[in-house]
């Protein structure tokens, strides 16, 4: 039997199925997932090669994101579907530049919980909720998020690879308008969104929909629709690696580059 690599098991997690977060942090190259989580990676690797890149280039522009809303003076963040720590999270990207920041990271994953529990136990400017992003006035009014962030102030609002986890059927722009409904002025909204900008993309939206039963790719058009309401922050919505990079990007992008797509918007 392949023995679980996770580093903490809670009783209440189901090794048996994959699950989204530890599907990404396989993708990541991570060592907290189980077999079942590696086969949907290696399965997805094998019909879009791009070797996890393209889960890394989001995870950069998460962190180039985090830094330009701190550098405008955001101090709380909403960080929806967080997925599993890494060496780097949002909290310590905002602390870097206001040791004062809040962070509440939200994944519907109980493994999530235990294990940003574990990390942050003594960092008292973070909290950790387990709920789903289908249910925004649960995630708004719990108290460890209306509680702890000052809502009726600007909050840095992260959707970062987690909206195309939604099924049309779903409503996935009425749910993000209700995350912006709550939204105080001079609030930001950070989101990043698979692309079907390239046909290998529809290969693996069909691996994980048919493994994992969720993550669809749509255009950008679609993706843009995402921010209406909001003001585009520079270069607008764009291939992840074109988002405000830290050195020059080599186009054409490959495969990695194109297959996630996003940007940040203000609230005024």
């Amino acid at each position: 039997m392949d023995a679980p690599r996770s580093r903490l098991s809670p009783p209440d997690v189901d090794t048996t199925k994959p699950s989204i977060a530890r599907v990404y942090d396989a993708f990541l190259g991570g060592k907290d997932n189980f077999a079942v989580d590696r086969a949907v990676a290696m399965e997805g690797m094998r019909h879009f090669p791009d070797r996890g890149e393209g889960a890394h280039n989001n995870r950069a522009m998460l962190f180039r994101g985090v830094e330009y809303m701190a550098e405008q003076g955001i101090d709380q963040f909403l960080d929806i579907g967080s997925g599993l720590p890494t060496m780097d999270n949002t909290h310590s990207v905002a602390q870097r530049i206001d040791p004062a920041a809040k962070v509440v990271y939200v994944d519907n994953d109980p493994i999530v919980l235990a294990h940003a529990r574990a990390i942050l136990q003594t960092d008292e400017r973070t909290r950790v909720i387990t709920a789903d992003m289908r249910e925004p006035e649960v995630i708004l009014n719990h108290p460890d998020v209306e509680g702890f962030l000052d809502l009726s102030r600007p909050v840095g609002l992260l959707l970062v690879a987690v909206v195309h986890h939604l099924a049309d059927a779903e409503d996935p722009n009425g749910l993000v308008d209700a995350y912006k409904a709550r939204l105080a002025p001079g609030s930001y909204m950070q989101l990043t969104h698979f692309c079907s900008c390239a046909p290998e993309m529809r290969e693996l939206e069909a691996v994980l929909l048919q493994m994992l039963g969720t993550g669809r790719a749509r255009d950008m058009p679609e993706i843009v629709r995402f921010f209406d309401g909001l003001d585009l922050i520079e270069p607008g919505v764009v291939h992840v690696p074109e988002w405000r990079p830290e050195e020059p990007v080599r186009h054409p992008l490959d495969l990695g580059g194109i297959c996630v797509a996003g940007g940040v918007g203000r609230k005024s």
